[in-house]
């Protein structure tokens, strides 16, 4: 049997919030929110379900608290939109986390977050 990446799931607190940031993004989300929400993300997808929906099919189940659950990342053309991307997102009024930087593994890099505080990691090679 060969498993093979197909999705990337986030449980979410503000459906709307949510997809309003992923759109920022460059994403392709749809306008109108719904309890379960898929967006082509490359390859993959990237899955946003509500805490309610979560909990319709897992009674156990007790929404996240905290940061650094899940991490994304997204490639930008150049170094210059990393910093246009991470500029941009901030003054639209989402939460930096690290700005604009060369990091010595040779790119440029920044994260951001999103409503839920999942980090997004936007970067570029340096050169």
């Amino acid at each position: 049997m060969k498993l093979q990446p197909f999705a990337v799931g986030i449980v979410v607190a503000d459906m709307a919030a949510s997809l309003a940031f992923y759109r920022s993004l460059g994403l392709d989300v749809p306008d109108e929110p719904a309890p379960h929400v898929e967006v082509p993300f490359g390859a993959l997808r990237l899955l946003l379900d509500t805490e309610e929906t979560v909990a319709s099919f897992d009674p156990s189940f007790t929404p996240p608290t905290g940061e650094g659950r899940v991490g994304l990342a997204l490639e930008c053309d150049s170094p210059a939109d990393v910093d246009a991307a991470y500029e941009r997102l901030v003054g639209q009024g989402y939460r930096g986390h690290l700005a604009p930087f060369d990091a010595v593994w040779g790119q440029r890099y920044a994260s951001v977050l999103d409503p839920d505080g999942v980090g997004v990691d936007l970067f570029a090679a340096s050169s």
